[in-house]
Parts: C-alpha cells; sequence; structure tokens
C-alpha cells in the first residue's frame, strides 16, 4: 500500500480543524463536480468510500472542499451466485461451482456482481481524479472486508488510508481524518476465513438436504444450529407432562382495615407455603414429565386443598414472623447489539431485523454511535455527556459521585470499540430530536438508546424488601402457614429513567412497588377470603426472537451483528414460523435437525459451533492461522484417528446411508400414526390412509387426538351422484389446495390412438372448488352441479363475453381483460347482465380496498408508529392488518381471533422496510395453445 506522505498527513490535520471550527461549507460528490473542486483549490481531490448513500450524504456535510464522498453500495465482490457469473477461465476447474480452490490454500473465488459493476465503474472513474483514497467503512470486520475488497478490485496507485469512526459526528470524522491506519490484514484473515468456512459448509451440505429432504433448502453453520435449538425446545415442549397441584390463596387484613384516610394499605394476599413443617409442592418442584423430584415436600391435590381450606376456615390468624433486608439495584450496562435487539423486542415489538434496520438510519444520519458492536464501555466523553443530562433532569442526587465503568461480560469481545449510545459529546433529549425528521420507529429507538445511555451513569435504586408469614391452625391440630413479600423502594435512582422489559409478561417490571401493610410479629389479622387454588406446571416457554438472541450469546455462537440475518434466513426459509411473538418450529425444521444430528452431527453441535469462533477470533488475533485450521475441517486429520475426525468432504462424499424416508418421520407416541414430511409438506399417515397436516399447526399442538381428528375427515372421494345433463358421475374431493368437486369421465376418454373419438384423449373434466360456505361432509350434489356451471357466461357487452367466476381470491365478474369484483358468492349465481353493465360502468377501484369495503374482522389498539387505530380486515390475499398507511398479511402461525396489538404492530413495522415486490418477468417461451378448461384442483395428498 502506498506511503501517507507529509503533505497529506498536513492536508488532513488542516481538514480536521477546518470540520472543528464549522468550516464546512459543502461538499462535491460526483466525479464532474469533484474535478472542478480539485482545479478550484489547487491541493488534489481525496476521495472517501463509504458503504451507504445515506452513509455518504451524511459525511459529505462534514467535510470541506477537496473531498468526494461515494459509497460502494455495500460489498463490491462476492463469491459466485451462479454457474453464469464464474470466470469463463475458471468454469473447467473442478472447484469452480464452490468457489473456493480446496487444493490451493483455499483459495477464493471473488468477482463483482453484475448489479455492481456500474457502481465500481463509477468509484474507477473518480479514483482517476483523485490524490488519495480514504475508506471509510464500517469499523468492524464486515466493513474491514468491504475496505480490502475495495482495494483489491480498484487497485489504487495514490496513497490508501483507512478512516474508522464509531460515530459519524463533526468531531468524530475530524479524528479519524487525522488518524488514519492501514486496513487490518487480522480481521481481513479471520473474514477470509468466515467466509470460506461458511461456503463449504452450506454449498456441501446443503445438496444433501435437497436429496435427502426437500429440494431449495439450505444449511449453515449458525442458522442449522440457531434452528436445533428451536427445535430443541419443541421437543421438550412435546415430551412434557403437565402436573396437577394445589395450594390455598387467603386475604388478610389488619385492625385498621376499613377505616378512612389511611396511606398504608391494610390488607394483602398471601399463599400457603407450608403445613407442619412440611413444604408445600409449587411449578419447580416437578420435573418436565410431572414427577415430584422430592419426598419431603407435601403435593396437594384439588380434592385435600378444598378439605384443609374447610378446616381452617374458622382458624385465628396472626403474624409469625416478619423479615426485612434492604433492596438495591443497580443500573443496567449501555446497549450493545445483542441487549438492543432484546430490548426493542420486548419493549416495542420490534424483530431483530426491523432493529438493526432503524438502528442503522439512525448511525447513518449522525444520531448514535455505530450499532454492531459487543462492547458495554463509554468514552470518557460519553460518560460525561450522561452524567450532566442525568443532573440536569433530574438533579444532582440521582448522580453518583464516580462515574460507573462497566466491562463486556461477552467473551471474546470484538468489533467496534463503545457502547451503543446517542452519537456527540453532548446527547440531544428525545424532546430535541423529534423536531427533526424521523420517523417514528427512529424516535422511539432513540428514545429508548438515550434513556438507557443517561441511566448507566445515575445511582441505583433503593428500598426495602420485606416477607412475611403469617399462622394459624386447623380444627384438626395443622399448623398452616402462609408467605407474602412486598417491596418498597424509597430511592428510585436509575429507574426514573429507564426500566428494562421483561420476555415474561406476568413477570413484575423492576420499577413495581408490592407494598404490604406495617406489621409485627404476633400481629392479630382478620381472614377476608380463603380458598383453594388450583394450578398446573406449564412447558417450557417457546423461544422469542429475544429470547433466542440471548440463547445464542449465552451459548457462545456466531456473532451479534449477524442474528438479525440469521433470524431472518430461519424464517423465511420456513424453518421457523411465528404465533403472536413466539417462534415455532416446522416439521420441515424437525426433519432437516434429525437429519444432521444423525449424519452430521458436530456441524450442529452447541460446543463445536462455539469453538469455531474462539478460532476465528485467534486467527483475527494473529495467534492462529487460516489455512491449516480449513484443511483440518474439510479433509479431516491425517493419520492415526482419521476416522475421529473425518472432515466435511468425507461427511458428505458418501451419503448412501442416509434414509430419506426415516429422518422425515416421526411417530406420535403411544399410536399407530406417524408424521411425515413429503415433497409439499407435511402428513399423517396409518395403514396407507394419508391425510395432509395444516401448515400452521404447531408440532407439540399435533397429539394423538389431533391426528385422530384430521384423520376423521372425509379424505377419500365422495360420490354426490350423477350428473342428469351428462350422465356423469360427480365426486367431491379433498385436494392440496382445498377441496372441489368434478366429475368422472368415462375410461373411454382416455382411449388411444385410432379410436374413433379422436378427442377423447384430450378431454379433461369439469372441475370446481368449494365455496368459503362450504364443506367436503355438507357438499349435496346441487350444489356441486351450480359449482360445475362456473365460469357461467350472461352474455356480451360491447361485443365481449362477460363471465361471472369463482378465483383464488374470491368471486368476480370478467369482461374481456377487465373484472371487477363482486361483493358476495351468491352473485356468482344470481348476477344477471343489467347488473353487470352497471357494474363495469363504475372506476375500477385499486389496492386492498378495491372492493366493497365489509367491517374489519377484528379491532385493535393504536400503532406505536403511527398511533392510528389496527384492524385486521379480509383481503383478496387473506386477513391483513392495517393502520390505513400501511397493510400487512398475516403469515403461516398468525390467527385472527388471538393475534396481539404487538404483533401486529411488528408485522406492520416489517412491512414498512420491506423492498417493493419485484414484477416476474414473462418468459418467451411460447407453448402451443390447448383447448380452455377449468383448471383442475390438485386431489390427493402430499406424497412423500
Amino acid at each position: 500500500m502506498p506511503a501517507r506522505t507529509p503533505t497529506a498527513k498536513t492536508k488532513a490535520a488542516a481538514t480536521a480543524t477546518k470540520v472543528k471550527s464549522g468550516g464546512a461549507t459543502k461538499v462535491k460528490t460526483t466525479a464532474t463536480k469533484g474535478t472542478a473542486v480539485s482545479k478550484s483549490n489547487g491541493h488534489g481531490t481525496k476521495l472517501v468510500i463509504v458503504e451507504s448513500p445515506s452513509k455518504a450524504r451524511t459525511i459529505a456535510g462534514y467535510l470541506g472542499d477537496g473531498y468526494v464522498v461515494e459509497s460502494s453500495v455495500g460489498h463490491i465482490r462476492d463469491m459466485p451466485d451462479s454457474a453464469a457469473e464464474i470466470p469463463a477461465k475458471y468454469r473447467g476447474e473442478p472447484w469452480a461451482r464452490l468457489g473456493v480452490n480446496v487444493d490451493d490454500n483455499f483459495q477464493a473465488l471473488y468477482v463483482v456482481h453484475s448489479d455492481k459493476r456500474q457502481q465500481v465503474a463509477k468509484l474507477k472513474s473518480l479514483l482517476k481524479d483523485a490524490d488519495e483514497l480514504l475508506l471509510a467503512t464500517d469499523e468492524d470486520r464486515e466493513g474491514e472486508a468491504i475496505a480490502w475488497h475495495l482495494l483489491q478490485e480498484l487497485k489504487p496507485t495514490v496513497p490508501t488510508h483507512r478512516m474508522v469512526f464509531h460515530e459519524i459526528t463533526p468531531e468524530a470524522i475530524a479524528r479519524a481524518i487525522a488518524s488514519p491506519r492501514e486496513v487490518d490484514d487480522g480481521l481481513v484473515d479471520a473474514y477470509q476465513a468466515r467466509r470460506v468456512l461458511d461456503r463449504l459448509y452450506g454449498y456441501e451440505v446443503s445438496p444433501v438436504l435437497w436429496k435427502k429432504v426437500m429440494p431449495k433448502l439450505s444449511a449453515g453453520r449458525v442458522q442449522s444450529v440457531a434452528t436445533r435449538l428451536v427445535v430443541d425446545r419443541e421437543r421438550e415442549r412435546i415430551a412434557f407432562r403437565p402436573a396437577a397441584y394445589s395450594d390455598l390463596e387467603a386475604e388478610f387484613a389488619t385492625k385498621d382495615h376499613g377505616k378512612p384516610d389511611l396511606t398504608d394499605p391494610t390488607s394483602f394476599t398471601a399463599n400457603l407455603v407450608s403445613v407442619d413443617g412440611k413444604r408445600v409442592a409449587q411449578g419447580r418442584d416437578f420435573t418436565s414429565v410431572g414427577e415430584l423430584r422430592g419426598t419431603d415436600i407435601l403435593h396437594l391435590d384439588a380434592a385435600a386443598a378444598a378439605a384443609l381450606a374447610e378446616r381452617l376456615e374458622h382458624a385465628a390468624f396472626a403474624v409469625s414472623s416478619v423479615e426485612r433486608k434492604p433492596y438495591r439495584r443497580s443500573p443496567y450496562a449501555p446497549f450493545r447489539t445483542t441487549t438492543l435487539q432484546q430490548e426493542a423486542s420486548r419493549q416495542l415489538g420490534f424483530s431483530a431485523k426491523h432493529a438493526m434496520s432503524v438502528a442503522q438510519r439512525l448511525y447513518e444520519n449522525g444520531y448514535i454511535t455505530y450499532m454492531r458492536t459487543d462492547s458495554v464501555t463509554l468514552s470518557q466523553t460519553a460518560i460525561n455527556a450522561a452524567r450532566k443530562q442525568a443532573a440536569e433532569l433530574y438533579g444532582a442526587s440521582y448522580v453518583p459521585d464516580a462515574p460507573r465503568i462497566y466491562a463486556s461480560k461477552v467473551k471474546n469481545a470484538q468489533e467496534a470499540h463503545e457502547a451503543i449510545r446517542p452519537a456527540g459529546d453532548s446527547f440531544r433529549t428525545p424532546a430535541q430530536v423529534a423536531k427533526d425528521k424521523l420517523t417514528s420507529d427512529e424516535r422511539r429507538l432513540y428514545e429508548l438508546i438515550w434513556k438507557r445511555t443517561v441511566a448507566s451513569q445515575m445511582k441505583d435504586a433503593t428500598g426495602e424488601s420485606v416477607s412475611v408469614r403469617v399462622a394459624g391452625t386447623s380444627t384438626t391440630g395443622e399448623r398452616a402457614e402462609f408467605g407474602a413479600t412486598g417491596k418498597v423502594i424509597s430511592f428510585y435512582g436509575f429507574l426514573k429513567a429507564y426500566v428494562e422489559g421483561a420476555d415474561d409478561p406476568d413477570a413484575d417490571l423492576e420499577d413495581r412497588e408490592r407494598r404490604l401493610p406495617p406489621l409485627a410479629q404476633a400481629d392479630p389479622l382478620d381472614v377476608l377470603r380463603l380458598a383453594p387454588a388450583e394450578h398446573a406446571t406449564r412447558p417450557p416457554a417457546r423461544y422469542t426472537e429475544a429470547s433466542l438472541v440471548k440463547e445464542l450469546e449465552d451459548r457462545e455462537i456466531g456473532r451479534p451483528s449477524t442474528y438479525a440475518t440469521i433470524l431472518g434466513t430461519i424464517l423465511d426459509r420456513g424453518y421457523v414460523f411465528k404465533k403472536g411473538t413466539a417462534l415455532v418450529p416446522s416439521f420441515l425444521a424437525f426433519a432437516v435437525i434429525t437429519l444432521m444430528e444423525r449424519h452430521f452431527g458436530q456441524l450442529v453441535d452447541y460446543e463445536f459451533t462455539a469453538h469455531m469462533e474462539d478460532v476465528l477470533d485467534e486467527i483475527a488475533r494473529g495467534e492462529a492461522e487460516r489455512v491449516p485450521w480449513l484443511r483440518q475441517f474439510y479433509f479431516g486429520t491425517e493419520g492415526v484417528g482419521a476416522e475421529d475426525d473425518p472432515g466435511l468432504k468425507s461427511l458428505v462424499g458418501d451419503i448412501s446411508d442416509i434414509d430419506a424416508r426415516d429422518v422425515s418421520s416421526f411417530p406420535l407416541a403411544d399410536s399407530d400414526i406417524v408424521v411425515r414430511v413429503g415433497r409439499y409438506g407435511p402428513y399423517l399417515e396409518r395403514d396407507g390412509q394419508r391425510v395432509n397436516v395444516p401448515e400452521d399447526l404447531a408440532p407439540d399442538e399435533l397429539t394423538v387426538e389431533k391426528a385422530e381428528e384430521l384423520l376423521s375427515q372425509p379424505n377419500d372421494d365422495v360420490v354426490l351422484g350423477t350428473d342428469p345433463g351428462t350422465g356423469l358421475t360427480v365426486l367431491a374431493k379433498a385436494g392440496r389446495f382445498g377441496p372441489y368437486v368434478t366429475e368422472q369421465l368415462p375410461d373411454t376418454a382416455s382411449a388411444s390412438p385410432g379410436s374413433a373419438s379422436p378427442g377423447a384423449a384430450s378431454a379433461k373434466p369439469r372441475t370446481a372448488s368449494l365455496l368459503k360456505s362450504m364443506a367436503l361432509d355438507t357438499v349435496t350434489l346441487d350444489d356441486a352441479l351450480k359449482l360445475l356451471t362456473l365460469p357461467r357466461l350472461i352474455g356480451e357487452l360491447d361485443g365481449e363475453p362477460v363471465t361471472v367466476q369463482n378465483g383464488r381470491y374470491g368471486p368476480y365478474a370478467k369482461k374481456g381483460t377487465d373484472s371487477r369484483s363482486l361483493e358476495s358468492e351468491d352473485q356468482l349465481f344470481t348476477l344477471t347482465l343489467a347488473e353487470a353493465k352497471e357494474l363495469f360502468a363504475q372506476p375500477k377501484p385499486r389496492g386492498r380496498g378495491a372492493r366493497t369495503a365489509t367491517p374489519p374482522l377484528r379491532e385493535l389498539g393504536a400503532d406505536p408508529a403511527s398511533g392510528k387505530p389496527m384492524v385486521i380486515k379480509d383481503g383478496r390475499f387473506g386477513p391483513y392488518v392495517t393502520d390505513g398507511e400501511t397493510n400487512a398479511s398475516l403469515r403461516k402461525g398468525d390467527e385472527v381471533a388471538s393475534i396481539t396489538d404487538q404483533r401486529a404492530a411488528e408485522l406492520l413495522a416489517d412491512r414498512r422496510i420491506a423492498p417493493p415486490a419485484t414484477r416476474r418477468r414473462a418468459t418467451t417461451t411460447r407453448k402451443k395453445a390447448a383447448p380452455k378448461a377449468a383448471s383442475p384442483a390438485r386431489s390427493g395428498v402430499k406424497k412423500s
């Protein structure tokens, strides 16, 4: 890399001074303008390359004349995605498809993708007019890799340096210009090791899934392990057996109960904790299969609890003990990537992907520091800013004498070197930021980050926790003891600014008090209520995005910066779907993970995957070499003991022992029913009978009873009768796309060539899907005959035939290429030509509101982002949630009756950031026209 000249250093220092003094007035951002700058100031032009256009615009505003800021628009190079992208000179190589020459030190083949060629050409053109190149990509591994790829592709002949910063402010940019560095070879080497490793894993293992489970599946180093975590949790839920237990709940009152003008509470609720000194069983005392963990625990059933309540009905109760302890809660550390994702999920309802997208925009526009970081450290400047703001807003008494210093608990913490916080040497309050042109989600996430940062430099919350025991004696001499706990916060400290959310919706938040009456030992108490309470143990909770991110981080699997992408991948691939905020694995995920566990166990082993991260970190620090480690991973260990570590190549080389049917079959316990995953999805099988499993049915909900219910539904062809007009038998069938009716053609319909009826071979039966109001077990012959008249010709308008049809998205009328939705299915059989003429005379509505307005299926609360009420409507593509501005379809696992406000808001948030759908281009292949006929619904169930 060319050395930095003293002249360049002087220029950088001058620019830094200019930026600090507010001298930045304008910047040229195109090649033409850049050349003009070069001529105008006589000092040449410096080309600054960043990743994104918005980041380029922000930095451009801080730099003065002589700088051209351009974006690479992400990575400019990567390994080929398809055979068409492989350069001609490599296409004959045996490793070309893999994109990695495993026989030559695992050299990766990088190409500029077609959609980046124009941008690369633009960068090369700008570089011709520059006398210095500054690579200002993000300061993490990915940013270092982009900078390295730019160097490799642009091949600069001018001095080139790396410019790094963790916030986009005038001061930070000035410091970065004044103190450039070289590209970090260790980070680049670690990136290459990671990229090659992931390529080998994905390109070698995924084809095994295609052959043995289903086409177009994918495997990934972290993706597959994350899927396994979700599957393992579902397995725990399937194996779970609930245990029933009971206790007593009582409401006690002091002697002051009922007196007016009292500030302290005079009653409280307590639960039975022991009888004659023996602890009463609670949920934690049972195993996952419903067995009691110990013998010294009293297990009360409903009858025993009710009898005990009756024996205590007239007992005298008094306080047996009062234990008081100081309460202290320290502030939470500032945000790092994973904790930001978790809190954005809990408090704002954001998915990990959406949280990172919003944070990216805040960073690029100079509102927060870099958002991909393992660090919880604050710079001294940030500490001073947080302490100053806490004192100004809450008073000096809320700020400790000494600053709080936080240390990362994450092993091999890396990436950026400071926590996520508001940008700048002084923080803008949420009220100040609200005046800017930010979206609602950007304002809300900024406020969350601001609160957490300020709170991190405030005093502890303090108070008192109280534990009370109340005892009474039953009519048979049993001593029953009840317990209650309370918490009083005397000084809220940091809780004034920020309270962390909880994954358990029933859990009390940190700022919630539980006040008890003033009590002393031996105080008599009156019983206001005493009754038995029945309980049952619950299966382990499914992961949410927040809790899965936490689990991955706790197990040290993958990098925090990739978690949002990983979650998006397992959702998009169909391995996981959402029910509310819970992540539910599909049966497809069960099949994939079963295969991986049995035949590639090490690749989805939690400890092995975490160890790979350790090695990658060692490579980044220069403590390990990339090539030897990749060689061992791919080819295995040579010599003695090689069978214990065969390597990836050997594992995927012979897959003949993998029984595709076996890995995709899951017998239901205590039954002869088997769940199988076929080419078209999961289905049940018993004694040759098959029935599809609903796509949104969670695996732990597929009980034997549910399976029997599905199998009992009509699945064979139902003979409805004979069509008097044609003499053909009319059948009702259950097809892959839903129930339908059809007619049975005589055997002569498939006559051989040369038969008397030349058109018979091409004859097709009429078919029609059942209407929404019909069911397979209740449809009649009359219903079927009416359906088989569709599409129904009702006349001509403007020389065009007018028909009514039942389409995929509901009933509609069609005239030539024009169409109009009908209000009801009844109109399929009643619409007249005059009514159709009036319908087509009206302008065609557009969008989801195209059809006649109908009442919403359900009304929800206000969307946190727009502030507008959310409702669920029935659209042509199915139910969707809308706030009047944004529409988002309900996804697999979402149910109209049970969807929460948080989930609805999350769907809308994801839709706002989703790219617009690209229209598919029609193929130029032309097929010979075939006789028009109604498209038959596919019959039968899914086959394996």
